[in-house]
């Protein structure tokens, strides 16, 4: 018949978090303007970001305990709905945090540890999604092919068998000839 074959499905998100550039108060060329805007639209995600990750720190400190159960807002920036998954849901997540050894660089240190100390204390559960169907008939197959195996074993049990009893039937045919033999050859014998 026709084998289909299962598929499992993984997907990756890599995001490179560029730092809260702080912003001056200075005049602004169009070039340097269009980089503040983007300096602000990264802030807003990071905020976002952020902001989910606490979120999600709350909603795991409060597993196991009854009552509401903390709202992320994953709505709030493009990043944070790419990257829903792997915050919260069915993933397994990984964060690398850069700093600086910089002394000038110490409160943006000290916010990015601190960034990543909540997001390590969220807490995932991540279980293979694999179709029902499909799972199902992977299952079928095995018990198929291990069923497979065990009446080829009871074959060979089987001829095994078979070829004992045949050896049996030779060895008795072999005594019966044998007596036959000795006593012809007994009655010959004889004056």
């Amino acid at each position: 018949g026709k084998i289909r074959e299962t598929k499992k499905v993984s997907k990756i998100n890599l995001v490179d978090l560029a730092g809260s550039e702080r912003q001056s108060n200075k005049q602004l060329s169009a070039s340097e303007q269009a980089r503040f805007k983007e300096g602000i639209a990264i802030n807003k995600s990071l905020s976002a970001l952020s902001n989910c990750i606490f979120a999600l720190y709350k909603q795991s400190q409060e597993t196991g305990k009854e009552g509401k159960k903390t709202h992320v807002p994953y709505r709030d920036s493009q990043l944070t709905w790419l990257l829903k998954e792997s915050l919260g849901g069915n993933a397994k997540t990984i964060m690398l945090a850069a700093i600086s050894p910089a002394d000038i660089n110490f409160e943006e240190s000290l916010s990015t540890l601190q960034y990543a100390a909540r997001a390590k204390r969220i807490k995932t559960n991540a279980v293979v999604n694999e179709d029902i169907n499909n799972k199902i008939i992977r299952e079928l197959r095995a018990e198929i092919e291990k069923l497979r195996q065990q009446v080829a074993g009871q074959q060979q049990d089987n001829e095994v068998e078979e070829l004992r009893r045949q050896l049996l039937e030779s060895k008795k045919m072999i005594e019966q000839m044998n007596s036959t033999f000795q006593e012809q050859l007994n009655s010959n014998n004889k004056p």
